[in-house]
């Protein structure tokens, strides 16, 4: 089942939000990142889910925070395949490193195989916090950390900001005592900043996301048109009406008007004079 999931699948054009709204509805997480799944817990959780008691759900770390830690937990998910006969390879350098693309991929194919199993109905007898507290940690799996420092990014760029502000002696000209009022500052101005940055962070993630995918796309189907070129420049099929009206079509340089009516002429072309040389020959018969 696992191995007709090609590339060219439509479960590899799924949408990213489209994955972890799967993900987040069913296991009750809130993640915002398809990276935040690289530890395997996810994907463990999941198989889970599918298969009820067949992953030893006390062996899956959902608090890890070490590529050890990840790869402890891939080891899981690979014996449960295994065990379920599956033929799937796991990537396990490429998912912990926790690039988006290889993440994403990885997701968008358990998607595909989970749904198969189930039709895509959610297992409404599951309860997916009990499940996790059962393997001892009842994890979100939301990375807090950058939120921690981000408030202390915050904390070193204003230090005073934790003292009231009013009036500070300053000393002016001849000695004299003079009162200067700080410019109050809203508590919220550094949060606004935050906020902004995070979303940016966030579209600029997306935009990396959509160039891997296209730059993907145009790889495998470069790949197609080199075999044709090739398989056109067999010594057999080199001088053949159609393999010479292929390589009219992929030989051409005008970027704007089409040569598929050269190439048709050159096949049409090609057809009539085959017919003329088999009526010549019957009159010579």
């Amino acid at each position: 089942m696992a191995s007709n999931i090609g590339m060219m699948d439509s479960a590899y054009f799924v949408g990213r939000n489209e994955i972890l709204q799967w993900i987040n509805n069913r296991l009750q997480l809130n993640l915002s990142k398809v990276e935040e799944a690289a530890s395997g817990a996810v994907q463990c959780q999941m198989m889970d889910m599918t298969f009820p008691g067949v992953v030893p759900m006390q062996k899956v770390n959902f608090d890890g925070k070490t590529e050890y830690d990840f790869i402890q937990n891939y080891k899981v998910l690979q014996d449960v395949f295994n065990k379920l006969k599956i033929d799937k390879h796991i990537d396990v350098n490429k998912l912990v490193k926790g690039r988006p693309l290889d993440n994403l991929e990885f997701l968008q194919w358990l998607k595909r195989y989970c749904d198969s199993v189930n039709g895509g109905a959610m297992n409404e007898n599951y309860d997916p916090v009990e499940r996790r507290c059962k393997g001892g940690k009842d994890r979100t799996l939301k990375i807090t950390q950058k939120n921690s420092k981000c408030m202390q990014a915050n904390n070193l760029q204003n230090p005073g900001s934790g003292d009231r502000d009013g009036p500070r002696k300053t000393t002016g000209s001849g000695g004299r005592v003079v009162l200067k009022q700080e410019k109050a500052h809203s508590p919220t101005d550094g949060v606004d900043y935050l906020e902004e940055i995070q979303v940016l962070t966030q579209e600029v993630t997306d935009l990396k996301l959509s160039v891997d995918l296209l730059e993907k796309e145009r790889d495998f189907y470069f790949r197609k048109l080199r075999d044709v070129e090739i398989l056109c420049q067999a010594s057999e099929v080199d001088n053949q009406p159609m393999a010479v009206a292929i390589k009219k079509i992929l030989y051409a340089t005008e970027e704007k008007d089409s040569v598929l009516p050269e190439a048709q002429q050159l096949l049409s072309g090609s057809h009539y004079s085959g017919v003329a040389d088999s009526d010549e020959d019957q009159s010579a018969d």
